[in-house]
């Protein structure tokens, strides 16, 4: 079983930067060589995708509505979502999950963290 613990969020204005952390423990073996992502969730919205890296040292892809301004980066056990240049539309509730390399569900997600930007 994975935990996941996402913290960073916060209240910010427009055009700052906030960096999400997610940290990861309950494993034997390190989430290194699982697949892990970030989503989000606005009041009245679906939970939507934000960025997934397949593995430690993989490319990462990102939401359109995100690119160029996020970055997803991993130490051990950590993953990390930088977020630059916010806009009031990236208020959320923000996820962390992690899934089995290859698997299509899931499997583990954190409590997320709220991110409020004002413009």
């Amino acid at each position: 079983q994975v935990q996941l613990v996402e913290s960073g969020g916060g209240l910010v204005q427009a055009g700052d930067s906030l960096t999400l952390s997610c940290s990861a423990s309950g494993r034997a073996i390190s989430i290194s060589a699982m697949t892990m992502g970030w989503f989000r969730e606005a009041p009245g919205k679906e939970r939507e995708f934000i960025a997934t890296n397949a593995w430690s040292g993989s490319s990462t892809d990102y939401a359109d509505s995100v690119k160029g301004r996020f970055t997803f980066s991993r130490d051990k056990d950590v993953v990390y979502l930088q977020m630059n240049r916010l806009k009031p539309e990236d208020t959320a509730v923000y996820y962390c999950a992690a899934r089995n390399l290859g698997a299509t569900i899931w499997k583990h997600w954190g409590q997320g963290t709220q991110v409020t930007v004002s413009s």
